[in-house]
């Protein structure tokens, strides 16, 4: 078996992404970073959801992204709730999925894997410039010349496997995969319980009532 890293943040789509990474055969190490998110309890999901799936091994690191902040996710900056405006919102974090991939990408070099699962998605998200397929290219080809590994022939694969699902269709797999959606958060709110307002919340309980079912994670609340 090969191994792989999986960036999981314990939100929907990255509990997908691990239960795809299982299902395609990989040892899949999870990787969780604390970045000093606000709504801190998915972090604690991303454990949950690591022993559910039984990965290979679930690590948890540290890179505190609140001495640069400018997000509502890591400054008081109020969360946007029932948002109808367009745009990028405050809600994106700089840089974020870049600091993860490339830590993700030093993990993976030293335990050996060359593949890299991220739960990003282009077609149900808040318009975030790092979830689009472009970017996953552009950080692709900069992992093949930015590694020892790549340049002595292992060439490194950064897979997003929901990145033009849509959000029914990313939950109607992880359902097909066994993933109990009740364990995972994904809500942008401080608040430990789902606020049901945010980008975040509205997408999923739209995608939930569509599949025909309840947003498993609310019967936590």
């Amino acid at each position: 078996m090969k191994r792989a890293v999986v960036l999981l943040s314990g939100g929907l789509d990255s509990a997908t992404t691990l239960a795809v990474a299982i299902a395609e055969g990989f040892h899949a190490h999870a990787l969780t970073i604390d970045y000093g998110q606000r709504h801190y309890v998915e972090v604690q999901a991303a454990a949950r959801v690591a022993t559910a799936l039984q990965a290979q091994e679930h690590r948890m690191m540290e890179f505190d992204l609140r001495c640069i902040g400018g997000s509502a996710l890591t400054d008081e900056i109020e969360v946007p709730k029932n948002r109808e405006e367009a745009g990028i919102p405050s809600t994106y974090v700089p840089a974020r999925n870049t600091i993860m991939l490339a830590i993700a990408l030093g993990y993976a070099e030293t335990i050996g894997a060359d593949d890299i699962f991220i739960g990003v998605n282009a077609v149900d998200y808040s318009g975030y410039p790092d979830c689009r397929p472009e970017f996953i290219g552009a950080f692709e080809t900069l992992a093949n010349l930015a590694t020892k590994r790549a340049v002595e022939g292992n060439r490194i694969k950064i897979h997003a496997p929901l990145l033009s699902l849509s959000k029914v269709g990313i939950i109607k797999k992880g359902l097909e995969l066994g993933v109990d959606y009740g364990l995972t958060h994904s809500c942008y709110d401080p608040d430990p319980d789902p606020c049901g307002h945010c980008d975040s919340c509205l997408i999923r309980q739209r995608a939930f009532a569509e599949v025909g079912m309840e947003d498993p994670a609310l019967a936590r609340t």
